[in-house]
């Protein structure tokens, strides 16, 4: 990404959405189609597509048009990524890491278990020499990315029955994403890769023994509470996971100048906005948790630690193994490192007191 488009990205241009060049009414229309990866039933996280549609169109002055299609309607949840780099669509809406399968390092593109948090992310992302290591990768399925939203730091997930030591995890069928699931293979987890709409049944007929989805908004929604009611925390696996807008690079190219900056910021837009859901929305939703059953328990020291080392030892096989998530890996780790130097003396601090000494 050039410096002018971290800039765009970095403000989420609201002057280039609301005021759309004169020029426009001469651009060609443009319809495209965007497949998400997500159902329309989780309000926090499926608006982000329709967000980037909607401004889009309005500064086009309806010119170009971005169709949204749910999880299914005309692919599958994971199979967003394929049905953009062949054209199937212009555009889609996913979680990178669902795709680590084809390469491990999809997964910096959305969260890295014990990783960055959602403003770390960014950060990485925007002025950490994250983005263009990412659109290298992207580049390689003919696809050009954008940040497009952020739940924040998420839950680590509903059981069946309370988990708490190491041994305890061993066998256990668990709903889990991203590299996270490799790493509790190494504890004697069971992964399963579940889309969110499946995950309840799962869980109701016992095919599952957990599973971790997103946090108290989306899960309080989906009811896991009902058949599952241990509700663990920290989501050390998803500090601050991110989604991403991929556009087919031919599509992205074939775009007059002006669509392309509007479609970028349009997304820089959405980006911050599912945040803000997310962060005004789940506290309420936590209280209707525990009020509904829901009980909250925290991992122990130990099982957070068993999982810490499992996680630092599979990136070191990783990295020895994949030149290209070592190219990602080594940088990301060191900006991790300097990171947490400094959200510890900051955010961490002041959060700390003000949670351990409340004002009525």
């Amino acid at each position: 990404m050039s410096a002018r488009g971290r800039r765009t990205f970095l403000q989420a241009a609201p002057a280039a959405l609301l005021a759309a060049p004169a020029v426009v009414g001469a651009q060609p229309a443009i319809r495209w189609r965007l497949a998400s990866s997500f159902p329309k039933g989780l309000d926090a996280l499926f608006p982000a597509a329709e967000q980037v549609a909607q401004q889009v169109s309005a500064a086009t002055g309806g010119r170009f048009q971005i169709q949204v299609f749910s999880a299914n309607e005309l692919v599958p949840p994971f199979g967003v990524l394929d049905a953009v780099r062949e054209g199937t669509v212009e555009c889609g809406h996913s979680a990178s890491y669902y795709y680590i399968g084809k390469d491990p390092t999809f997964a910096f593109d959305c969260a890295m278990p014990f990783g960055l948090n959602s403003r770390q992310q960014s950060a990485w992302l925007l002025d950490g020499g994250g983005m263009a290591l990412m659109r290298e990768l992207f580049a390689g399925y003919n696809i050009v990315n954008f940040p497009c939203g952020n739940t924040g730091a998420q839950m680590g997930g509903w059981f069946r029955r309370e988990i708490l030591t190491v041994a305890d995890l061993k066998g256990l069928k668990m709903r889990v994403g991203g590299l996270a699931g490799q790493v509790v293979t190494r504890l004697g987890v069971v992964p399963q890769q579940i889309p969110g709409s499946d995950v309840y049944p799962a869980l109701e007929k016992g095919a599952i023994d957990a599973a971790e989805w997103v946090g108290p908004y989306d899960d309080l929604k989906l009811g896991f509470y009902k058949v599952a009611p241990y509700y663990y925390y920290p989501g050390w696996a998803e500090a601050g996971p991110q989604l991403s807008i991929y556009v087919n690079r031919a599509a992205h190219d074939a775009l007059p100048a002006d669509y392309r900056h509007i479609l970028e910021a349009a997304c820089a837009a959405a980006h911050l906005g599912m945040q803000a859901r997310y962060d005004a929305r789940n506290p309420a939703a936590m209280k209707k948790l525990i009020e509904g059953g829901a009980r909250l328990r925290m991992f122990s020291r130990d099982i957070l630690l068993a999982c810490q080392k499992e996680t630092f030892a599979l990136y070191r096989e990783l990295a020895a193994s994949s030149p290209g998530f070592r190219k990602v890996f080594e940088p990301w780790n060191r900006f991790r490192s300097e990171q947490h130097l400094w959200t510890r003396i900051s955010e961490n601090s002041v959060d700390a007191f003000a949670g351990r000494h409340p004002v009525e």
